[in-house]
């Protein structure tokens, strides 16, 4: 407890370092404040949104996209991944397809998913549950396959069934794997609630950055930047905390 302590200690003093330098050097006009605003700036600016409540909406909007994209995104992944790992005939038949289609950016799925659902909740979804759900699909079929075989032996020799078999012994022995995937495909759907934003008009902190951007309005542009990056902070913290909750039984007791 004492080292971690030390040791956000001085990752926090790293970064009032880096803090400090960047106040230094916007004051001293050796960077444009024009696209490098100060942090005593860009901070002013933040708790004025705050204050004044104008960073809730947007701040809402983005993470209702992200979860939601994000829980769409983690469901799907978790039962192809269960489907390819626990099945020869599933990764016969789905391996080619999810070959072609999990390279392809999901940036440039967007103007598809305009066509088809048009500027809307639904579309920025649905393209943030494409680009992160191969992390989750990817993680639980490799938890999936490594189930250790003595583990199959014991459920046959209990005459489990399949569904027992997935319920009981598969997914506990792969929810190590299915979280770590999670974790991944949680900041993927931050970045594309924002792109999708961006893209498509919508509202909320992607819009408001690409908007202050235009407009040279930097304080703005950077307190955005720096929401996000609170929210992204948060929402994995939180994650990590559940992710011990559900596997404190691979803690040895002391």
């Amino acid at each position: 407890m004492r080292i971690l302590r030390s040791q956000w200690l001085w990752a926090l003093l790293f970064a009032a370092g880096l803090l400090l330098v960047w106040q230094v050097l916007a004051d001293q006009k050796w960077i444009s404040p024009v696209f490098f605003p100060s942090p005593s700036r860009t901070g002013a600016e933040l708790v004025r949104q705050v204050a004044e409540g104008q960073i809730w909406a947007p701040l809402g909007a983005t993470l209702q996209r992200m979860f939601f994209g994000w829980a769409l995104a983690s469901l799907l992944g978790v039962v192809v991944g269960a489907a390819i790992g626990s099945s020869r005939t599933a990764r016969d038949y789905l391996g080619p397809l999810l070959e072609f289609v999990r390279p392809l950016p999901a940036s440039a799925v967007i103007p598809a998913a305009i066509l088809f659902l048009g500027l809307s909740n639904e579309m920025a979804i649905a393209v943030i549950a494409f680009g992160a759900v191969w992390p989750v699909l990817l993680s639980s079929a490799h938890g999936f396959v490594a189930i250790e075989s003595k583990l199959r032996e014991v459920a046959a020799a209990l005459c489990l069934s399949r569904m027992q078999l997935i319920v009981k012994i598969a997914i506990p022995g792969a929810l190590p794997d299915i979280l770590a995937g999670a974790r991944v495909s949680l900041g993927i759907a931050l970045i594309l609630a924002v792109v999708t934003e961006m893209q498509a008009s919508q509202p909320g902190l992607g819009q408001n950055i690409l908007l202050a951007q235009r407009s040279l309005r930097s304080p703005e542009l950077y307190a955005g930047i720096v929401s996000l990056g609170i929210m992204g902070f948060v929402v994995n913290r939180a994650l990590l905390a559940v992710e011990r909750r559900l596997l404190r039984w691979r803690v040895a007791p002391a």
